[in-house]
């Protein structure tokens, strides 16, 4: 008996152990986390930069070393600079137009007004709507022959017609020519990002102590000069923070536009991840397009690191 009563006693003398253990805990906890990173993004980007390096294709999977020869071939090809430079001008695009009405809308919704909780469900649909169903809704919006968007324009005599301030065009075949193609994304995109960030920043200014604000008003503060001397400035890193989130998002994304153009008119709106599929996927180029898909990581880890130091250094204390 006294045996078993020793047992008992050491084994929960062992679980209060564990239980207190904060760093035992910590791993714990952590471990899940862990294991998922490394097995859903750890092996298929080790994978990505073996295919890299290799000359494999879909109907040849052996991993022959090659070096760096499939970035030097994809370098050399217009479509690769061209979905460069779509990659980073609709985001940065983007992410200007959207911090700028994420702001505007979050200092709207910051203040009390009846059906404030329906505005916030109206705003929050396009981020809570799956994005293949939202851009599914968007290429009938921007048809080229059936556009609601057209039609209104038409209505107005905005198009259509002599003298019309848009065109004689009854059409203004927004995804079949390569600017109107351009801006139709980027609008997607701020269309898609501008919720959460709104609501973001609005949990920035609803932070703001309201000690601060009273005081500000007390001493003859307008409206204008609160918003710019001490709202911001006191919202800025997570601002910064919800920067950083969307142009990641924006980057990586390729729903949008492979349902909106597949990267046309010719490949005037590829961005990387939908070059890095047509060419790997469909093309049977795996080598090509996992140098594709690699290409842009430095440079947004480069950039994710100069964002969040920057972020630290505007926090107020």
């Amino acid at each position: 008996m006294q045996d078993n009563a020793a047992v008992d006693t050491s084994s929960r003398f062992s679980t209060k152990y564990i239980a207190d253990n904060e760093k035992f805990l910590g791993w714990a906890f952590l471990l899940p986390a862990v294991l998922y990173i490394l097995l859903l993004v750890g092996v298929p980007f080790v994978l990505a930069i073996a295919f890299s390096l290799a000359d494999v294709t879909v109907g040849d999977t052996t991993l022959n070393f090659v070096g760096l020869q499939n970035f030097a071939r994809i370098m050399q090809t217009p479509e690769f600079w061209q979905s460069l430079r779509n990659t980073f001008g609709f985001a940065i695009t983007a992410q200007i137009i959207t911090i700028i009405l994420a702001n505007i809308l979050a200092v709207l919704l910051s203040s009390d007004f009846r059906g404030k909780w329906f505005a916030l469900v109206l705003i929050m649909l396009p981020w809570s709507t799956p994005i293949a169903l939202g851009a599914i809704g968007w290429l009938w919006l921007l048809d080229s022959k059936f556009s609601p968007i057209d039609w209104v324009l038409r209505y107005f005599s905005l198009l259509g017609g002599e003298g019309a301030l848009l065109g004689v065009p009854k059409n203004l075949y927004y995804l079949g020519k390569a600017q109107l193609a351009q801006a139709s994304i980027i609008m997607v995109y701020v269309w898609r990002m501008l919720p959460l960030s709104a609501v973001i920043l609005l949990a920035g200014l609803t932070s703001i102590p309201q000690d601060l604000l009273d005081q500000a008003e007390v001493d003859g503060s307008s409206f204008w000069r609160t918003l710019f001397q001490i709202k911001l400035p006191l919202i800025l890193p997570i601002m910064i923070i919800a920067i950083l989130f969307s142009f990641i998002y924006t980057v990586g994304d390729m729903a949008i536009v492979f349902i909106l153009t597949r990267g046309g008119p010719v490949y005037y709106t590829h961005v990387l991840p939908t070059w890095a599929y047509i060419k790997g996927i469909e093309g049977g180029a795996l080598a090509e397009g996992a140098a594709i898909a690699l290409f842009i990581f430095p440079v947004l880890l480069a950039a994710a690191i100069l964002i969040l130091r920057y972020s630290r250094r505007t926090e107020v204390t």
